[in-house]
């Protein structure tokens, strides 16, 4: 037994020490530096330990913009684009012979660069001297005036920003769902029908159930994918992110560490570990939500 274990220990330890070296090392000298005040970046010192960078980051303007800016954009696209996968995947499901070839067709997006993506969006909302763009040209038909998406006001830049998210996280959703469709036992389905259960009640006592797990594992990712987005921001807006107020807080954390005014690794520690908390908080309360939520092992409910 002791030679099994051993061996196990040696398989495991590439893995152990990939993570120590790249996860757990960088993430306690990022929580020991967010405690150093005054940290001089050349030469390596700092002036006492404290929670002045904490209370520097919390009160700075930039840094409570950024951070609502992350909220609506997590509390928007999170369920939008969850709902939206769900009842793509429900569609196709129900055409089978082409399955195949949607799967393919919504996960082009996915693969696609990510700036490529923002570029196309930008030429299809933003207003030039030439041109009003496609999405105003459409607007027009219904009496709207022509609206600068991408430098206008702040609910139209945050619309597009969430648009583009919603675009860009689709695909891979739709996959996962699409898959857990197709995995369900058709067996249930025919007993539920044998019973006269039909229409909504077999999806939620049957459906819904069966593919909790892949909807409780599309949600959390879809959460902390969302608190650290910030290339889509700037595949939209461009790197000066506070001017155009689209900052995100992993922006934020950016910007403290190498942006025009950065150089601040302590404040932008102090910034990492508030995003830490505050990704660990909400992902500890879905696990306690799915604890009800989600079945495993195949359970269904009764229909």
């Amino acid at each position: 037994m002791e030679k099994n274990n051993l061996k196990a220990w040696l398989y495991l330890a590439p893995a152990i020490i990939f993570l120590g070296v790249f996860l757990v090392y960088p993430l306690v000298d990022v929580f020991i530096y967010s405690f150093e005040e005054g940290f001089n970046s050349a030469s390596q010192t700092y002036l006492g330990i404290g929670l002045y960078n904490y209370s520097y980051v919390l009160r700075d303007p930039y840094f409570l913009k950024a951070l609502g800016n992350t909220f609506i954009l997590v509390f928007i696209t999170v369920p939008l684009s969850t709902l939206l996968a769900l009842l793509i995947s429900l569609g196709l499901s129900s055409i089978k012979w082409l399955r195949k070839l949607f799967q393919t067709i919504y996960f082009l997006p996915y693969v696609t660069n990510t700036l490529a993506v923002g570029l196309v969006f930008m030429i299809l909302f933003q207003k030039t001297p030439y041109t009003d763009g496609l999405v105003n040209y459409v607007l027009s038909w219904f009496g709207v005036q022509a609206i600068d998406f991408i430098a206008g006001p702040y609910w139209a830049k945050m619309l597009v920003l969430s648009l583009y998210t919603i675009w860009t996280v689709l695909p891979f959703k739709i996959l996962i769902l699409t898959s857990a469709l197709a995995s369900v036992d058709e067996t249930y389905y025919q007993a539920a029908r044998i019973d006269g259960t039909v229409g909504a009640r077999m999806f939620t006592r049957i459906t819904l159930p069966m593919i909790s797990p892949s909807l409780f594992y599309l949600i959390i990712t879809g959460f902390i994918g969302a608190f650290k987005a910030y290339s889509d921001a700037v595949a939209l807006f461009g790197t000066n992110l506070n001017s155009a107020e689209m900052n995100t807080i992993v922006g934020y954390i950016y910007d403290m560490l190498y942006g025009d005014g950065g150089g601040y690794p302590s404040f932008a520690s102090a910034a990492a570990i508030i995003l830490f908390v505050i990704v660990l908080t909400i992902t500890s309360i879905n696990l306690i939500v799915s604890r009800k939520t989600v079945h495993y092992g195949g359970g269904v409910g009764n229909a």
